[in-house]
């Protein structure tokens, strides 16, 4: 597997990740987390909610950013340093969302590289808007 370098990204690339959201991604996702909220389970108790219904956990719309970083922008050798992040709109089950990740600065002197990180649903509607610092991992050749 190739790593990314440093001197490989450049300003303004962009890197989109699909997916469309699944039950088993919502179990999957609550099973490992641990996170059963009645929000994400619950269809009867979530339909009392401002939601209307069962919505995906936030951090489940969260990781397909993560694979945006990490497999395509910048790609292998990745290191996450932060994330900020607002959900801006619920995810359902059957949303198509699209994580979206675009080179917005780069810091040459420590070799970082900061991303606006959204996701989209299949309406174009924005449900999370953010921001990551990553760094590259250097590797001997």
């Amino acid at each position: 597997m190739k790593v990314t370098k440093y001197s490989d990204i450049k300003f303004g690339r962009v890197a989109k990740v699909v997916h469309t959201v699944t039950e088993d991604d919502i179990k999957t996702f609550g099973d490992l987390s641990g996170d059963h909220n009645p929000l994400h389970f619950n269809e009867e108790w979530a339909k009392k909610t401002i939601f209307g219904g069962r919505i995906a956990h936030g951090l489940l719309t969260a990781a397909f950013i993560s694979t945006a970083i990490g497999m395509h922008l910048p790609g292998p050798g990745t290191i996450y340093m932060s994330q900020s992040m607002r959900f801006l709109g619920p995810v359902r089950m059957d949303d198509t969302i699209t994580a979206r990740v675009e080179v917005i600065a780069l810091n040459d002197e420590k070799e970082r590289v900061t991303l606006r990180t959204t996701c989209t649903n299949q309406e174009n509607k924005l449900v999370l808007d953010g921001e990551a610092l990553v760094a590259l991992m250097k590797v001997e050749e």
